[in-house]
């Protein structure tokens, strides 16, 4: 699937959810005009390795959501976004909120309150249902988050949890897309769900602050 392709499928996929957005030359998809913005670009693999779809996403000026998904396919790529991260965004960036498909919560950290969407733990090759966060990571993650200075706009967080072929586990906590190791040494020390050798989990999560 090329990228002018692609950029259909992604409006298309946004049209069902009643989001009109704009294509310009470049590849974006705007909002009237302007942001939030979304683009995607598919990489196939090669040797038998799955592909890889990016998906970058400005919500303000020098602020950019960027994600990237498996898959042995565009199309399969395309339904890990839609199935991990797609409800999340819209929730944050376009304000159409579909609690079935994440938790939602309210946190109070410092003077302010934040709205809190969190998605759910996806795992490739995928399980037979994604999972919610444990209680004790959500809670563990809230206190890691409240000892931060959060300015006042839209912050992501990134879970990541692998078990390799050895047996070895990683986990893995990015905020705005940098690495987070105070929370990383969280999220290990919390009950997650037992991965099998070779599998893969992550989890996004969006904060935004309320306004008043």
């Amino acid at each position: 699937m090329d990228d002018a392709a692609l950029q259909n499928t992604l409006r298309r996929l946004f049209q069902r959810h009643e989001v009109e957005l704009e294509p310009d030359e470049d590849g974006w998809l705007l909002t009237d005009g302007d942001f939030p913005a979304i683009r995607a670009h598919w990489q196939a693999g090669e040797g038998g390795e799955p592909g890889r779809l990016d998906v970058d996403v400005v919500v303000a000026e020098d602020r950019c959501i960027e994600d990237s998904f498996a898959g042995t396919d565009a199309r399969a790529a395309l339904d890990a976004f839609e199935q991990s991260s797609f409800h999340l965004l819209l929730a944050a960036c376009w304000y159409l909120t579909d609690d079935r498909r994440m938790r939602i919560a309210a946190w109070d950290i410092g003077v302010r309150t934040w709205d809190v969407f969190v998605g759910p733990l996806v795992t490739r090759p995928s399980a037979a249902a994604p999972q919610p966060m444990p209680a004790d990571a959500a809670l563990a993650l809230q206190q890691a988050v409240g000892q931060l200075s959060l300015s006042p706009q839209l912050h992501w967080i990134h879970l990541l949890h692998r078990r390799g072929a050895d047996g070895a586990v990683l986990h893995e906590a990015l905020l705005d897309g940098e690495p987070w190791p105070a929370a990383s040494e969280v999220i290990a020390a919390t009950g997650w769900p037992e991965l099998a050798p070779g599998t893969t989990a992550r989890q996004l999560v969006l904060l935004d602050v309320r306004d008043y």
